[in-house]
């Protein structure tokens, strides 16, 4: 007979001693593991004392048995010694460690011999970027159309345009590479190219250069065997019972049990006949789900099981930013994945997720956290992780991708079965003719969810694409849905309209609601005021300073000589212009151009002007920062000096990269702590940016951060005040980025601050935000009337400076308040009919910004998002001599003496209880 291999193993599970007790204890420190593991079993010889069954001799040592006896004792219950076995297991496994540490250290030498000649590549590589961008032939159409994909490789001063085989189609010479970053566009050759994303250069992230094209290596590079973990070991799952996944446990809440289907639904889609069984969301995640979330995932449930509608299976969660989007998803994701509505037959084998590259690390962080790594594994595509081992790993049914490497990655995605998708940040889907869309759309994936908190950006056409994504064919093609909706709803909302076209305009908008509301929800913040401390938001105007007013006028004398001598009508020259005017509000330094201007022939028209403005502006600072320049930065500062005081932290918002150096620069005069976060910090590190500013033991008291690159997704509530330092004309960037500190975790009072200049293109900027923000609240809700209507003429005053000290929007508003700080009376509103002025309490439950047919049963009370875009008659407005309690309420006594005008909302949970 053949004898176990393993006797020592068999012992311990008896409980019965080993032959290996004999060793000497001086072996206990043997450096082999093995001889280790050996003295590790002698410990359970100290059992056999107390085994009755265990016959000893006199000496004490175990006696020698009969076949009879040992077949009896085998055939009694197994009694093992359950902490020595453990503690054996546990110092077996420091002990393979050990080993493994010593290969590693081993390996690190061969590895840091084979990396060093990388060392010598020149500096001229490191200094060059590449990005990914979309080109085409330059106009200025409102709705550009795009020719293809390509890659632009920056250097110093040059750009040369390449397509996606490698051709070089156009090249550029002194270009201002510095400023250069996502959402850029500039002209290369003959074509004109919008900047996309970052793939390669100093600032991208370490593996950012596969994303290039060329050839590909199987290999890994010799720094990832010693900085990266153990490639993670994938384990077959033990097989479940066939009724583990139609279980779902209610106890402990109140129960969330998703709608049944209705005999229509089971006609097309039950053709086997089976049991109709109830959908209920675990225990587990009801217990955790607010109110409108509980609605937000039986919406979810109805649409993309083609409840409301059998023939779309597409849904847009609109909530604002901070209400839960992701735990929604991620809830209605595990009901899928484990039930469904007929013989509780999971609906839902596998899911892809998309989203910003940035956003992989904390969608895989929020899984865990509400389901945990032990109910569920997924799985993130990286460099290291790819699509193909995914593939083979069924036992793993979710994989998030960002949208770059989906593209480079579609080929293998498209073999794979998924049974759902979903899309964060979806506005990046706004354009349908983009690549990325064009590949989404390619996949064969009937059920579709876009999550976003802007829907609405720039127009309808926008609007458009991301309806026609999830639910394609709803709304016809483009061209039938701009001449049936779009051109008559925006012809409704000009203050010079005709009757007719009014009522044209709202009829449209009316069917427009009611083809999208069934698969469009939008909740905003004001459902979760009462989770959330008060908010505070400030309109700020400041005085512009002397050199601000005289480098503003020669701007705008620049661009009517200019205007008027070359008939120029491309309007190439007035973007210049209004960048221009945009960087002298922020710091007159930001103009300086001159290294730009080595060539005479080569000088564009912005360089003209940069150069002009430059010799006004000569002031050598010698490496300081010249505070008393901008009216904004001299604020900013004194708001800091305040906050140091009472050991609060700030988020600072940008949308210059140059404006963020100032603002550095300031920091570290005031010898204040910060953290930045821009277009050059590279995505593997912003989550660990993010966590260390939030961490109660942070010493960094300022966080800088470009509302390009960081304005969506984080979350930023170790700060309680935020300032945006300037606006873009979108408002729904700006609300993104003042969204950032008021979200769930926040426990301190919320101020944030918007700084307009006076009388400049900023104020501009803002006027024209109220215009837009109201246009896109008459289109998805056509029932409200905004109260603020600018005319023509004021929109198209850009190019006016208005070198009063007050503001400009206060004015044409035409409020005859004391700008003593209280909410005007409607004796100072000038309107000529007071009740059609008034607000309908039906229409307080609805969203300014986005409201598509559907009324939030949440959604109860006045929406504060309405107050700060729309409704300033509703803030109070505060003039000089400034209240002395309002300055020190909100942190500006020390700037009183620059501010003209505030515009100031109540605190946000006040204007709940007065609703």
């Amino acid at each position: 007979m053949r004898r176990s291999a393993a006797p020592s193993l068999r012992h311990a599970q008896l409980g019965l001693p080993n032959s290996s007790s004999a060793v000497s204890s001086s072996t206990a420190g043997h450096p082999n593991p093995l001889i280790r593991v050996s003295n590790h079993l002698s410990l359970l010889s100290s059992t056999s004392q107390n085994h009755p069954n265990i016959p000893t001799s006199s000496n004490g040592a175990p006696a020698a048995r009969s076949t009879a006896s040992v077949l009896n004792l085998l055939c009694q219950p197994k009694k093992v010694n359950v902490p020595a076995m453990k503690r054996l297991e546990d110092e077996a496994a420091d002990d393979v460690v050990h080993i493994d540490k010593d290969l590693l250290s081993s390996s690190n030498k061969c590895t840091a011999a084979l990396s060093a000649p990388s060392s010598s590549v020149g500096d001229s590589s490191t200094r060059k970027r590449i990005f990914r961008v979309v080109f085409g032939k330059p106009s200025a159409k409102k709705h550009k159309t795009w020719e293809g994909d390509g890659t632009l490789e920056v250097g110093e001063k040059t750009a040369t345009l390449m397509d996606e085989d490698g051709k070089v189609i156009g090249r550029a010479s002194q270009v201002k590479t510095a400023e250069l970053e996502e959402g850029s566009r500039l002209k290369v050759g003959s074509k004109e190219v919008e900047l996309v994303d970052l793939l390669s250069g100093p600032d991208a992230t370490q593996t950012s250069s596969s994303l290039l094209p060329g050839p590909s290596s199987s290999k890994r590079p010799a720094s990832e065997l010693t900085d990266s973990p153990a490639p993670t070991s994938w384990k077959k799952p033990k097989k479940k019972r066939s009724n583990s996944l139609i279980k779902f446990s209610t106890e402990g809440c109140d129960p969330l049990i998703l709608p049944a289907p209705s005999h229509d639904h089971q006609w097309t889609f039950n053709t086997k006949k089976l049991t109709v069984t109830p959908v209920a969301v675990d225990s587990f995640l009801t217990k955790i789900l607010r109110p409108h979330q509980r609605e937000g995932v039986t919406f979810l449930y109805e649409c993309v099981m083609g409840i409301k509608n059998i023939n779309y299976f597409g849904a847009i969660l609109a909530d604002e930013m901070g209400l839960g989007k992701t735990l929604q998803t991620i809830t209605l994701l595990w009901t899928l994945l484990r039930q469904g509505p007929y013989g509780n037959n999971p609906v839902v084998r596998r899911a892809l997720i998309v989203c910003p590259s940035s956003l992989v690390s904390n969608w895989q962080k929020e899984f865990d956290r509400w389901l945990g790594s032990h109910r569920l594994r997924t799985f993130a595509v990286d460099q290291k992780n790819k699509v193909t081992e995914f593939a083979r790993l069924t036992q793993i049914p979710v994989m998030f991708i960002s949208y770059e490497m989906l593209m480079r990655n579609f080929d293998d995605i498209s073999t794979i079965k998924f049974d759902i998708l979903i899309c964060d940040e979806g506005h990046r889907l706004k354009n349908n003719n983009i690549r990325t869309s064009v590949l989404l759309n390619k996949l064969d994936i009937k059920s579709r969810i876009l999550l976003t908190g802007t829907p609405i950006q720039n127009d309808l056409q926008e609007y458009y694409a991301l309806v026609d994504f999830v639910n394609p064919g709803i709304l016809g093609s483009s061209a039938e849905f701009r001449q049936l909706f779009e051109e008559p709803i925006i012809a409704s909302q000009q203050p010079n309209c005709s009757h007719d076209e009014q009522c044209l305009g709202e009829e449209r908008a009316s069917e427009l609601n009611s083809k999208t509301a069934c698969f469009i929800l939008r909740r905003t913040q004001a459902v979760i005021n009462q989770y959330l401390p008060t908010k505070t938001e400030v309109v700020v105007f400041v005085k512009p300073v002397t050199i601000q007013k005289i480098l503003c006028r020669a701007a705008l004398d620049w661009w009517e000589n200019r205007d008027r001598t070359s008939g120029n009508s491309d309007g190439v020259s007035h973007l210049g212009v209004l960048t221009a005017l945009k960087k002298i509000c922020n710091h007159p330094a930001l103009i300086r151009g001159g290294e730009y201007l080595d060539e005479e022939d080569s000088k564009t028209d912005q360089e003209s002007l940069l150069k002009e403005l430059s010799e006004l502006y000569n002031v050598s600072e010698n490496g300081a920062v010249a505070v008393h320049h901008s009216a904004k930065l001299n604020l900013v500062r004194r708001l800091l000096e305040h906050l140091i005081t009472i050991r609060e932290r700030i988020v600072i918002v940008s949308y210059f990269t140059q404006t963020l150096d100032l603002l550095a620069s300031l920091c570290d005069e005031m010898g204040l702590k910060y953290c930045r976060l821009d277009g050059s910090t590279p995505a593997s590190q912003r989550s660990a940016i993010v966590d260390e500013f939030n961490s109660t033991y942070s010493r960094n008291i300022v966080f800088l951060l470009s509302a390009r690159a960081g304005g969506v997704g984080l979350n930023l509530v170790g700060a309680s005040r935020l300032v945006l330092f300037d606006s873009d004309w979108n408002p729904a960037s700006d609300a993104q980025a003042m969204s950032r500190i008021w979200r769930d975790g926040q426990k301190k009072s919320v101020y944030i601050y918007r700084l307009l200049t006076c009388g400049t293109i900023e104020e501009k900027i803002f006027q024209r935000q109220l215009s837009k923000a109201g246009l896109s609240g008459a289109v998805v809700d056509p029932h409200k009337q905004s109260n603020i209507k600018l005319s023509n003429q004021e929109l198209k005053d850009l190019f006016t400076f208005h070198e009063g000290n007050e503001s400009l929007t206060h004015c044409s508003l035409g409020c005859n308040c004391d700008g003593k700080g209280n909410v005007p009376s409607t004796e100072d509103i000038p309107f000529s009919d007071e009740k059609e002025n008034e607000l309908d309490d039906d229409d307080d439950d609805r969203d300014c910004q986005l409201y598509l047919g559907r009324k939030s049963d949440s959604v109860k009370k006045k929406d504060a998002s309405d107050l700060r875009m729309n409704q300033l008659f509703e803030w109070q407005h505060h003039a000089p001599v400034f209240q002395e309690g309002a300055l020190q309420a909100l942190g500006l006594t020390y700037a009183s003496d620059m501010l003209a005008f505030m515009f100031v909302s109540p605190p946000a949970t006040e204007q709940q209880s007065q609703a």
